[in-house]
This record gives C-alpha cells, structure tokens and sequence, in this order.
C-alpha cells in the first residue's frame, strides 16, 4: 500500500481518503493535492514516486509538469493585466500587436484568443523544437497563418498555439514575457512554486512523466489522433511537428526532456508544486496571507462568464459539453465538474488540475505523474469529496 504523507484539517478526511483510494485502484504513480479554504491551507497530501524508473519518492519538495494547467495561469495573468490598466480584453489584437493583422485575422479580439475562438490552433509552417524554444519563430509563423475560420464565429482548443497568441498579447501590453509576468503577478507575491521556463537549479525536483496506465509508450490524446488522422489536431498539439504526438516518445524534445522544462511554452510547460497552484487560485478569490483577493469582483464575474461551449470547429477534437470562459474550463462539463457554478480553473492533459471557486473561497491544486487516459477520473474523485465535505 503507497503510503501518504500531509496532512487533512479536521471535517476534509473524505478528502483525504478519495486521494488515498486514487493510489490503492492503481490509478496514480505519484501525485499531490493541496486545498485552500477561506485563505487557510487545509489539505496538504503527496504519496507514490516522482521517478518509478529510479525509486525517487514524491516529496513534499517535487513540483510536476501541469500541462494545459498553465492556460489557467496565463488566463489568471491577463486579467491582473487588465486591472492594473495595461490590457483590454474587448480590444482587438492589432491594438497591442499590429502584425497580426494580415490574412483574415484583422477583427480578431483579444478575448476570441483567450476564449479559443481565434481560429489558429495550428500553423501551417513547419517548426523544430529549436524554433519554438527561441519565441520569435513561432510568432512570425502565427502572424503569416491564415485562420482556420472566421475569428470570433466558432470555437477549437488552441491546444499549444494559445501559449504564443496570449504570450505575445500580454508581452506587447506590459512589455513582459509569461515567465516574468508569472513572477511578478503571482509567484514572488505569493511565495508560491511555479515556472513557465524552469530555472536550472530546480530541475532535480521534477517528477518524472509516466505512460498513461495500461497504453504502453502512448496515451487517450495520441490513440485518438492516430484514429482521426486529423492533419490539423495532429499540429496542434505537436506545434507543427516540433514536439512528440505522444508526448514522452523522444528524450531530447519530450515532457520530461530538461531542454523542454527550460524553455517558455507557456501553453503546456508550467512546472510548479500542488499547493503553489493551489495557493495561487486561493489568492485570485479570498484573502490569502492577509491580502486582498487578486481578483476583483467583476473579474471574477467575467471569468465565470461562458463564452465557447457547444459544437467546436471539427478538425479538432471538442469533448462533448465542454465550456470555456475567457481563458479557463468553468462548470458544466460533464467531464471535469468542478465544485459550482462559481467556479473557474484549467486540467491538463495528465488528468490534473487547479481552479477557483469564489463562493465557497476555495483554491484546489492537484498534480501526478501519470498521462491520462480518455474518461480520467482521479481528480474527479477528489472534488466529489471536497463537494461533498462543504455541502455543495
């Protein structure tokens, strides 16, 4: 039996115990859920192994690769943008970014971008792992792209290319890059463990990525492409050929590739601890530290709002009810539920998460090690029981 280490504030046992039985199904190799509520720490978990290759335990000092969990990171950075002036999520892109004004993208709204309604979830030009690790490569491919569709009219998940499209947005408006926004937002502000770009000396802190359960050198995302055969989904995830499709299939370019870890995808490559990002989502919504909740009022009501939901662009894959607001999943899909309609956050494609709920003042972070495989359930199992122990 994996033993697990943290703690559990009296009243979030269930909690506790839904994370433990995660281990004993064997659905997890190593994993950590942290919980914030009402601006207190309260749940503080980790078991299993960070590197089952070599036996290295998951401590209570290993961070983990969050996937699409850092699209919430960046949507949580453009509305601070936003408060402090430097940004209009109403405005088109051309007003911080003239460039990308050219072949159908003209209209284009900063909010279409953040919501996955811009219409370029894939690039046409072909790019190597070094292209996308030296930034400006990749934004002159997307400022050359012509959509997929009229921006602003459907809806697709930028899976990889929204990391460049709000990167680049918010570096025009501010004049700083994700991983300094990051830092200067939320990290250094919050004592809270989390890179877009991770700094060399954390490197041996970084669990090990492992196949999903059962789909040997594989997982759901890469069994479903190869089933479509979709050109477009393909790029997208790959970022036109640069990374694997089954994202641990080649040590120099994959997840847990060091080269991969230091560079800026800001879409993807967000490494950080469970409770950094648990901290981090407690803080846009409560007083954490005895600060004012990051977020005011009417961000918080804006980022609840739907914007994309229903049937997406068919050339990548739409899971079925699936709901975006300006930048993060909210509740409603059927999916990953939240706690309530209150709240707001991204998961990736490890099956992990993190997200917000404002009424109930909660900051939920969980990490693993483990690619998900398609109907993922462990995280969950995790909020049934947090739902469960608030009354919701």
């Amino acid at each position: 039996m994996t033993q697990i280490h943290g703690f559990a504030d009296e009243g979030f046992g269930p909690v506790a115990d839904a994370f433990r039985d995660n281990f004993d199904r064997g659905a997890e190799t190593g994993a950590a859920l942290a919980v914030y509520h009402r601006g207190r720490l309260v749940v503080d978990l980790h078991g299993g192994v960070g590197d089952s290759t070599t036996g290295r335990p998951w401590t209570a000092d290993t961070v983990a690769v969050g996937f699409s969990a850092t699209k919430g990171l960046l949507a949580l950075i453009a509305y601070l943008a936003q408060q402090h002036g430097h940004l209009d999520l109403d405005a088109p892109v051309v007003s911080v970014w003239p460039e990308y004004g050219a072949h159908g993208k003209e209209r284009t709204t900063i909010r279409d971008v953040f919501a996955h309604r811009a219409g370029v979830v894939a690039l046409d030009t072909d790019l190597t792992f070094q292209d996308v690790s030296r930034w400006r490569p990749v934004i002159t491919a997307i400022e050359a792209q012509r959509p997929q569709w009229e921006p602003g009219t459907q809806f697709g998940y930028h899976a990889l290319t929204f990391g460049w499209l709000t990167g680049e947005i918010l570096r025009r408006a501010t004049g700083l890059r994700p991983q300094e926004l990051l830092a200067e937002y939320l990290t250094t502000p919050l004592a809270a463990d989390a890179w877009i770009g991770l700094p060399a000396h954390v490197a041996p802190r970084v669990a090990r990525i492992h196949p999903a359960c059962g789909v040997a050198g594989s997982d759901g995302v890469a069994l479903i492409a190869t089933a479509l055969k979709e050109s477009a989904f393909v790029r997208s995830v790959t970022m036109s050929g640069a990374l694997p499709a089954r994202f641990l299939d080649d040590a120099r370019t994959d997840f847990n590739s060091p080269a991969l870890h230091a560079a800026e995808i800001p879409a993807a490559n967000g490494i950080m601890s469970a409770p950094a990002l648990a901290r981090i989502y407690a803080a846009a919504v409560s007083r954490v530290g005895g600060a004012p909740p990051l977020l005011t009022g009417g961000s918080v009501a804006d980022a609840l709002t739907p914007r994309s939901s229903g049937k997406g662009w068919p050339g990548v894959i739409t899971p079925r009810g699936i709901r975006y607001s300006t930048g993060f999943l909210i509740n409603g899909y059927p999916g990953r539920p939240l706690l309530s309609d209150h709240s707001f956050g991204h998961d990736g494609v490890n099956g992990g998460l993190g997200f917000a709920d404002a009424s109930a003042e909660i900051g939920f972070g969980y990490l693993n090690n483990q690619l998900a495989t398609p109907g993922d359930q462990r995280a969950n199992h995790l909020t049934a029981a947090l739902r469960t122990v608030l009354g919701i």
